[in-house]
């Protein structure tokens, strides 16, 4: 009897050549879509391009399941996405720092949520649409690596997975490229073949971060008005509509003139002020990670890893310090605008070690 599989499906072409993979290796496969928000709920417009959860999305991967033979299943996870992720979502903006929903996402909904569903069914593994591989280690162990397109690599966004979920997780798409998802997609005829990419989160469709907000912390924001622009001396060279407008390393609507470029340096909740600075007074060489979790056992104290401090960085080499609960990361060569709330990843070659998230940049 072949293994059983549970597919997440999103509606998009990533997912559903990650299901054709599955039944090409010979498992028993199920499609799963997990609803997670409702377009009523979260507002703005919703764009064609926004594959996560619409109806038309859970549509799409209805008709892949049923044109490849498969049962597919949709089922709400609303609830534990608001709690988990949309209202961290809004606490770390109101805190000042810029979140990763992506990552939340998959560490606390995903995963957890296939995993408890897979086990319903009676099935040996889960599957997703991920570029990123996992083998078997050299300790037999199973690791997580990047995906082999480094264009799509989305190893960064998984660090926060359970480790021992690796040895029952598929990712079938790791070791290709996204040119050839989509010819193997077309090849086969599949609906979602030409589907386009999103870059918006999912669940601001409209990519208008001010607007969810407001909607969803009215009493907070209201109590969020305007403020002033400083420079690095502290002088007001300007002022803003409210500091959660903002992200470090912001260029665009500073609304202010400048003989060159400034760009958002620091927030400061409690002052209500937003700092900006020339972009060469953004590159840093130290931050502090918390929230961590390892994929393998943790390396030994100190140790050089090549660190990534957001999704779209190529990452360094970085010296890796433990403080109790705490890893300190000194990087070789400076970062530009790393940012609090936002996620740290320690590679060795392509192997992911884990992450966490940055908790304080600077020393």
């Amino acid at each position: 009897m072949s293994e059983r599989v549970v597919v997440a499906m999103s509606g998009g072409v990533d997912s559903s050549v990650a299901l054709l993979k599955v039944l090409e290796a010979g498992y028993e496969a199920f499609g799963v879509t997990m609803k997670l928000w409702e377009s009523r709920d979260v507002g703005g417009q919703l764009l064609e391009e926004s594959n996560c959860c619409p109806v038309e999305a859970i549509n799409m991967a209805r008709d892949v399941c049923v044109s490849l033979g498969v049962p597919h299943y949709t089922l709400d996870f609303q609830d534990v996405f608001k709690a988990t992720v949309i209202d961290n979502f809004v606490e770390e903006y109101l805190a000042g720092r810029t979140p990763n929903p992506c990552v939340r996402c998959n560490s606390y909904v995903k995963w957890d949520a296939l995993f408890d569903y897979a086990d319903q069914l009676g099935a040996d593994k889960i599957a997703t649409g991920h570029f990123a591989r996992i083998v078997t280690g050299p300790n037999g162990q199973p690791q997580l690596l990047r995906g082999v397109d480094q264009h799509k690599d989305q190893s960064y966004v998984l660090w926060g997975i359970p480790r021992h979920t690796l040895q029952r997780t598929l990712l079938p798409l790791g070791g290709m490229t996204k040119t050839q998802v989509r010819a193997l997609a077309n090849e086969a005829g599949l609906a979602t073949a030409n589907v386009p990419e999103s870059q918006a989160i999912c669940f601001v469709t409209d990519n208008n971060y001010r607007r969810f907000l407001s909607e969803h912390a009215s009493e907070q924001m209201a109590g969020v008005g305007p403020g002033s622009i400083l420079d690095e001396a502290g002088t007001e060279i300007g002022t803003h509509p409210g500091y959660v407008n903002y992200t470090v390393g912001q260029r665009r609507g500073l609304g202010l003139a400048s003989p060159e470029p400034l760009y958002v340096k620091k927030l400061d909740r409690e002052q209500n002020t937003v700092t900006v600075a020339p972009q060469a007074s953004l590159w840093g060489s130290q931050c502090q990670v918390q929230e961590l979790n390892w994929l393998v056992d943790p390396p030994s104290d100190p140790v050089t890893v090549h660190a990534r401090v957001r999704y779209n960085s190529t990452g360094a080499a970085a010296r890796l310090n433990f403080e109790d609960d705490t890893v300190e990361l000194h990087f070789e060569e400076p970062q530009l605008a790393i940012t609090a709330g936002q996620s740290a990843t320690f590679y060795e070659g392509d192997v992911l070690l884990g992450g966490g998230v940055i908790s304080r940049v600077g020393g």
